[in-house]
């Protein structure tokens, strides 16, 4: 199969909540469906505009993949997800599953039944679910990197957003967590924070001294804020100019509530901002640490790192690193994956013995409930710092 288009838009159900539980609390609130519809709407504008610019007609769609968190991806097929929203987090279709009730946690529905405009008999496959809030999403980005368990390398993939995914394969056993990083990462919580669009500082580094700053924007044009890759180039050059200690305060007055960074343009950077932006990182940490302690591995005997999401490709590594927000793994040895998702769907799409080995993959990987780590509290609070994640953790 060749791919002919491709599209991107903003999450459309946004009105029910910044965040997967508050979306799950409006869903079940609402009881309308309306979370539901709106992003079958959204879809279908796609589709339709495709169907237009590449002269065809919705009726020769007759297959559709979705890969997507586990709560999008049951909201989509019209699944109750109040089950997601409470503990122990687990979809109603992944209950079922392990009472027997259905064989794994893939759903098929025809599209008529979904509300998507494509030919009514036209068939939608839903990724399976790994564990949790581990969905389709991580378990496609599997799927596309050609994971298998009985690889001899050690393996992990950091799936990293809003609810960012770790998965580790070491000698036989494949281990994934859930972390619930937030969106400050994301253009959310940080005052001049902004997602990936036209004006966002994409890459910035301090002169000697700190005295002058360099930086690049999306489309070269004025800056307006800073996306997920310049807030983590900006963290670490705070920090690496002494500018700011490891847990969020200014150096030059203790009292500064605010920095400015380019006074033509009114962009600053507050003790808040680096304090939501702490907490996000703490959950990236806590997530990655936990899931190699528990396998008893050391940052250094990871062999490859698949650095997966939306801003893979433009993160500076060495940055990412340096605050914490990144296992420190060779550089030589970090992968930028992109958006592994996507590669994921297209292939699964494409091939029936793909899905049932996915599906296959996925129900041999144990999940780990991060919060119930002995120490889960004192390693959040040591990863809200901005300082490298320890190079022993066993």
């Amino acid at each position: 199969g060749q791919g002919v288009h491709t599209c991107s838009f903003e999450n459309p159900q946004r009105f029910g909540g910044s965040d997967i539980m508050h979306r799950i609390s409006f869903d079940g609130a609402d009881g309308s469906g309306e979370l539901q519809r709106a992003v079958a709407a959204a879809i279908n504008r796609e589709i339709m505009q495709f169907c237009r610019d590449l002269e065809f007609s919705r009726h020769e769609i007759y297959e559709i993949t979705i890969a997507a968190n586990t709560t999008m991806r049951d909201i989509l097929f019209k699944v109750d997800v109040q089950s997601v929203g409470q503990r122990p987090y687990k979809s109603l279709i992944e209950n079922q599953a392990a009472a027997g009730e259905r064989n794994g946690t893939a759903l098929i529905e025809r599209a008529r039944t979904l509300g998507l405009l494509a030919n009514p008999r036209a068939r939608v496959y839903g990724l399976p679910l790994v564990a949790s809030h581990v969905g389709g999403d991580l378990a496609a980005g599997l799927a596309a990197l050609d994971i298998t368990p009985d690889g001899d390398e050690t393996v992990m993939l950091v799936d990293m957003g809003t609810n960012t995914e770790v998965f580790i394969r070491h000698r036989g056993r494949m281990m994934v967590a859930s972390c619930p990083a937030g969106p400050a990462f994301e253009g959310g919580l940080v005052k001049y924070g902004m997602p990936a669009y036209d004006g966002a500082i994409e890459k910035l580094k301090f002169g000697a001294g700190g005295a002058d700053i360099h930086y690049e924007t999306i489309g070269d044009g004025a800056p307006e804020g800073l996306c997920g890759s310049g807030l983590i180039d900006l963290l670490a050059e705070l920090r690496r100019h002494d500018m700011m200690t490891a847990k969020g305060v200014f150096t030059a007055d203790k009292r500064q509530f605010e920095h400015t960074l380019l006074p033509r343009h009114g962009i600053t950077f507050s003790k808040e901002d680096a304090s939501n932006l702490g907490q996000a990182k703490a959950a990236n940490y806590c997530g990655q640490l936990i899931v190699m302690r528990t396998l008893g591995i050391d940052p250094g005997d990871i062999d490859t790192l698949y650095l997966a999401g939306g801003f893979a490709h433009h993160v500076d590594i060495a940055s990412a690193a340096d605050i914490g927000l990144l296992a420190p793994v060779p550089k030589e040895r970090v992968v930028r994956a992109g958006n592994t998702s996507l590669r994921g769907a297209r292939d699964i799409l494409l091939s029936r013995a793909k899905r049932r080995a996915l599906e296959q993959l996925v129900g041999g990987i144990e999940h780990v409930e991060l919060e119930t780590s002995a120490d889960f509290f004192e390693l959040f609070v040591d990863g809200c710092q901005f300082k490298p994640m320890p190079s022993r953790l066993n």
